[in-house]
């Protein structure tokens, strides 16, 4: 579907592939992320995701102008988890807002993995 911003000349739609690709350059830029997971359904195993395919690792639901973000992460090991997810958090909403105008009302972290 996508997210959908109104103004007076018109309409912008983009799309769920789009944020979830900004959502997933964004979080990769964060300190403690080794990089964004993809769960193989068939095994449960984790697949770390190379650098042109992060939205995979990036699930967006988006009803109108409101988007919830499920991202799932690899972290690096001797971090504080929680603090790295608050700084992804802070991080991917304040970038998919500011590039897309829309309002994200939900970052949800996945941590898949420790790496070392």
């Amino acid at each position: 579907m996508g997210a959908v911003t109104v103004n007076k000349i018109g309409e912008i739609r983009i799309s769920d592939d789009v944020l979830a690709t900004l959502a997933g350059k964004a979080a990769i830029g964060c300190y403690g992320i080794v990089g964004m997971a993809s769960k193989r359904a068939t095994d449960g195993l984790v697949e770390l995701l190379g650098s042109d395919n992060l939205s995979k690792g990036v699930k967006v639901t988006s009803q109108g102008n409101e988007i919830v973000i499920d991202l799932f992460i690899v972290v690096e090991y001797g971090i504080a988890i929680a603090a790295v997810a608050q700084n992804v958090i802070d991080t991917v909403k304040y970038t998919v807002e500011k590039l897309t105008g829309t309002t994200v009302k939900k970052v949800n972290i996945k941590v898949e993995g420790v790496r070392v």
